[in-house]
């Protein structure tokens, strides 16, 4: 019996272990563009740089989510991000708070860009 409990205990402590060790900047993204995104890029906004694309040879098809994780260990709370389509156009979203939102959903309505943030 006390080996039970003490299962229960340590797959509960492993839990919180895991869940403590993602950054806070997590979020999902949700491609509803009706395009196929080639490229991601996210960046701290006080970052002049965008380095790699975090997709690298992956696409985020029309109606799929990627999930975005960050190291517990990064500090920063507003992002920039960009993606590139399947027609090469960029489009960038400035100053996003990833520290409040955890849901980013794409989308064009009447040609223009736009992202629901949750």
């Amino acid at each position: 019996m006390k080996r039970a409990i003490w299962g229960i205990v340590a797959a509960v402590m492993l839990a919180g272990i895991a869940l403590t060790a993602q950054g806070k900047q997590d979020f999902t993204l949700v491609n509803r563009t009706g395009l196929v995104i080639t490229e991601l890029y996210v960046s701290p906004t006080e970052d002049d740089e965008w380095g790699e694309d975090i997709l690298g040879r992956d696409v985020l098809k029309n109606g799929e989510s990627a999930d975005i994780s960050f190291s517990r260990r990064e500090k920063a709370c507003k992002w920039d991000m960009k993606i590139v389509d399947e027609d090469d156009d960029e489009v960038v979203w400035t100053a996003i708070d990833l520290c409040k939102a955890s849901h980013i959903t794409l989308r064009y309505e009447g040609k223009k860009p736009t992202a629901i943030i949750k």
